[in-house]
């Protein structure tokens, strides 16, 4: 029904402006939209990656030093 709509419309953008028909201006601006929601949703997951593989590493550090250590022997309560 919208794809239907062919009324022109004038769009000013930052150096200039033009004529567009509004459903193809609607469809421009949804996928323009949709492409920068995943490049900030892709930077933040990638960001997110980066903190897991260096905390993974910073954990595998300490693991084997925690390993080394002989564990205290449990000690009986006495009655």
């Amino acid at each position: 029904l919208g794809s239907q709509n062919q009324e022109i419309v004038t769009f000013n953008y930052l150096l200039a402006k033009g004529e567009f028909h509004l459903s193809t201006l609607l469809g421009v601006v949804f996928v323009v939209g949709f492409a920068l929601a995943w490049v900030i949703f892709a930077s933040i997951q990638f960001k997110t990656q980066l903190q897991v593989r260096r905390l993974k590493k910073k954990l595998k550090k300490y693991e084997p030093a925690e390993a080394e250590k002989p564990a205290k022997p449990a000690v009986a309560k006495q009655a």
